[in-house]
């Protein structure tokens, strides 16, 4: 199959609108949603409020583009750590290194990720806290389905439920990206993904 090649026009509008995301993520992280308007997010991108306009009906429309395209390179990411490696100890570790590398290298909308997938954030009545949820509990199934597996085959204790290891082990990097965000020179996330996989590991490994 050819691919498509976009026209100049496509290319710049494309640019335009990655501009003005840029911008909205940068002031929705440091000053909080519902203190950012769309007068701010066009000259912060250096448009006119028009042009904004053109692209997004208002900031909940803009949010959720933001949320919804970050959200869905996260979970690509992540979903492609865990199918890559055959060994199931190296899908996990391979989840929990992609997932520092892929979070420490967009820290702003990080925090507006975690408010959303948490719940700890505003409603948007779009509906995008429940999109998100779903996405989130689809990725804890394929972590769960990990362990599952080890259990089956003898490798790992089973020690509670896969699904509820799955919510752990996600906490457990959470918590660890938590600490980098606040502090990243006192906390740095851990280079060695068993620095965190050994809170669970002790439990879990068969000998």
């Amino acid at each position: 199959m050819k691919e498509m090649t976009l026209s100049r026009r496509e290319r710049e509008k494309l640019w335009q609108r990655q501009q003005m995301l840029n911008a909205a993520v940068e002031l929705f992280s440091r000053k909080g949603y519902h203190h950012v308007t769309m007068h701010e997010i066009a000259q912060k991108a250096e448009f006119a409020i028009g042009t904004l306009y053109k692209f997004f009906r208002n900031k909940e429309d803009l949010y959720k583009a933001l949320m919804m395209e970050a959200s869905g390179r996260f979970h690509e990411a992540l979903s492609e750590a865990v199918t890559e490696p055959e060994d199931l100890i190296d899908k996990l570790r391979n989840y929990v290194k992609t997932k520092g590398i892929v979070f420490q290298n967009n820290a702003a909308i990080i925090r507006l990720y975690f408010a959303e997938s948490r719940g700890a954030s505003f409603s948007i009545k779009s509906g995008l806290d429940r999109v998100l949820r779903d996405r989130y509990t689809r990725f804890l199934e394929r972590i769960a389905a990990i362990f599952e597996c080890g259990m089956r085959q003898g490798r790992f204790r089973r020690i509670a439920d896969p699904y509820m290891l799955a919510v752990v082990l996600d906490n457990a990097c959470n918590a660890f990206l938590s600490l980098w965000l606040e502090s990243p020179g006192r906390h740095p996330y851990p280079e060695d993904p068993d620095v965190i996989l050994n809170i669970l590991f002790q439990a879990l490994l068969n000998e």
